[in-house]
């Protein structure tokens, strides 16, 4: 036979053109063999490393590999196709019969080449998350922003503050938002780094303020607050507060702004906006009465009442508590959960809901940065700032 082969070779090369006869010698025969059984040793390799593939390639790849597998087995399709109602073994068998007459050996080089292609793909990508994601996201200072399983994280990231929210942070958070909203991301959280979800605004932000630039810091002031919030109003995905610990102030008005809450045990909400001479914002004073009736209401934001996660979940302003012990753990599972829905569908029906409230709230919005910038120049705002310094002085 290979006799036959070497003539049959030597005889056409010679009718095209006159060469030297080709001949195909032993060392050649047993490097193809050598190379038969490294792709069969080759196969039942990338069928152990497909076990650890730690994520999931989708089920159109699935369906490829399996069909592959099938074929490099057992040959061509030759069970009977399944009934139109089973939809999960007829995906199985329509990927498998479409290889038609596809060789064993070809179909064992084809899988073996496909998971070599998703192992180097998650290789990549452990190497890419390895590296600074603040970079990607602009080299946040006092945020830790990242994207991972379709989800954008916000992390506040002033934890020896208690991420008090000072104005470099307010105008992180406003870029970071809008990032996200451009982002492949399906839906984007908020959550806090450290003991604290965050202190709320920062005092110091009224520090070392001269009296002759009272009025141009409180009109600033209020400026930023009012595309702060507004920010949050017009975020076009699903937003998701993961509060870890103690809430306080705007942290906590602006949940009511939130599609989800989910808190820890540890997590308190306090809202002392009258006990600093001030007033409520974030759009609590139209979103908080909705949320758990007028009379709650009135207790957080006139009465400073401080609500355990507990009472928070009661009233509905926390969607869920869970012991500190396993929040994370069970909040991120199911966060991503969420991610892995169909991103446009999340995305349209949000602003279905939002849609009809959107323009009352950037109203409310104004409305509460109008009052507040009347606030700031009060004696009563300014005499508790005095207090609240003298105190915390001493400590």
């Amino acid at each position: 036979m290979l006799a036959g082969t070497a003539a049959i070779k030597k005889k056409t090369f010679i009718e095209k053109r006159q060469v030297q006869p080709v001949c195909i010698s032993s060392v050649h025969l047993h490097m193809t063999a050598a190379t038969m059984q490294v792709s069969q040793k080759d196969f039942e390799k990338a069928q152990e490393q497909l076990k650890l593939l730690k994520n999931d390639p989708g089920n159109e790849t699935k369906l490829k590999l399996y069909a592959l597998f099938k074929q490099a087995t057992e040959g061509p399709c030759n069970s009977p196709k399944p009934g139109m109602l089973d939809f999960v073994k007829k995906a199985k068998w329509d990927a498998w019969n479409s290889l038609g007459s596809l060789s064993q050996d070809n179909a064992r080089q084809e899988y073996t080449k496909l998971v070599s292609s998703l192992i180097s793909a998650e290789s990549a990508g452990k190497k890419k998350d390895t590296s600074p994601k603040e970079s990607s996201h602009g080299g946040y200072e006092t945020l830790i922003v990242t994207t991972d399983n379709n989800i954008t994280k916000i992390m506040f990231n002033r934890p020896d503050k208690k991420n008090a929210i000072n104005h470099k942070m307010y105008r992180e958070i406003i870029n970071a938002l809008q990032e996200a909203a451009k982002d492949d991301s399906t839906i984007a959280v908020l959550t806090g780094n450290g003991e604290y979800y965050t202190s709320g605004n920062d005092l110091n932000n009224f520090s070392n303020i001269q009296p002759s630039e009272m009025k141009k810091m409180a009109k600033e002031g209020a400026e930023l607050l009012k595309e702060f919030v507004g920010s949050f109003i017009d975020f076009p995905k699903p937003l998701i507060a993961v509060v870890n610990g103690p809430a306080i102030g705007i942290s906590v008005t602006l949940l009511g702004l939130c599609d989800v809450v989910y808190a820890s045990d540890k997590a308190t909400f306090h809202t002392p906006f009258s006990q600093l001479g001030q007033s409520p914002e974030g759009c609590s004073s139209y979103l908080f009465p909705k949320i758990m009736g007028s009379a709650k209401a009135n207790e957080m934001l006139l009465f400073n009442k401080k609500l355990t996660a507990a009472e928070a979940c009661a009233l509905g302003l926390v969607n869920e508590v869970f012991p500190d012990s396993t929040f994370q753990k069970e909040v991120w599972a199911r966060l991503k959960a969420y991610a892995s829905l169909p991103k446009n569908s999340l995305a349209v029906s949000k602003q279905l809901l939002r849609n009809m409230e959107k323009e009352k709230l950037h109203a409310v919005n104004s409305q509460e940065c109008e009052v507040l910038t009347e606030r700031w120049l009060s004696d009563e705002c300014l005499n508790a700032l005095v207090t609240f310094f003298q105190r915390k002085s001493k400590l």
